[in-house]
């Protein structure tokens, strides 16, 4: 970590950071002090989509999930420096947090943009999206509330189009993939990727 981001993790925390709990959910009302819609945004790395995202929609609630500690105080700051209030973040597994932390049928929207693809076929195990994973995502969202994917990994796209698409509880948006819709920004890592000629699947399904 950067020594920047090591003081906004300190200076910031009690204001953004949401601590990892077992034994009782979130209440977002308290925690945002208002009963706007909330959307869920899992492995924001840098944070600069999370923060992007927040400051376009101020009358939306954001809550993200990372375990990378840099990204985490990176986040931070840049929140503060956008001076954001309508943002929290959890430091810790997203699986665990989908599993203890998060009320059922309480999101509008999750966001997992770019998840690690684990390429080489004996890692494709620790992949986050599979049909356990996504059946919990599922539990949380509101009825018509929506689940996003993006991917630059052809392969992992066309295998979290599958798995979505087994899901009796969710619905396609698009016949299959379908166009990046306006809220999600574009990366920088994305844009140098689109310049190379690599391709980008969006994949939004809602729940029924």
């Amino acid at each position: 970590m950067s020594e920047g981001q090591k003081n906004a993790r300190q200076k910031l925390g009690d204001k953004y950071l949401l601590p990892f709990q077992l034994k009782s959910k979130l209440d977002f009302n308290t925690v945002f002090k208002n009963n706007n819609p909330t959307y869920l945004e899992i492995g924001f790395g840098m944070g600069d989509t999370a923060v992007e995202v927040a400051q376009s929609y101020p009358e939306h609630n954001y809550i993200g999930v990372e375990v990378h500690p840099p990204g985490v105080g990176r986040a931070l700051k840049l929140s503060e420096d956008s001076g954001l209030s309508n943002i929290r973040v959890i430091e810790h597994d997203a699986v665990e947090v989908t599993q203890h932390m998060l009320p059922p049928k309480s999101l509008s929207g999750i966001h997992i943009f770019f998840p690690d693809p684990w390429p080489k076929k004996r890692h494709h195990k620790r992949r986050l999206i599979n049909g356990e994973f996504v059946h919990r995502l599922t539990l949380l969202l509101m009825d018509a509330g929506y689940l996003h994917i993006a991917t630059d990994w052809e392969e992992y796209a066309e295998e979290i189009l599958a798995t979505l698409r087994e899901n009796h509880h969710l619905e396609n948006t698009a016949a299959d993939f379908c166009e990046r819709p306006s809220y999600r920004p574009t990366t920088k890592f994305e844009r140098r990727g689109l310049k190379l000629g690599h391709q980008v699947w969006d994949i939004i399904f809602r729940k029924c």
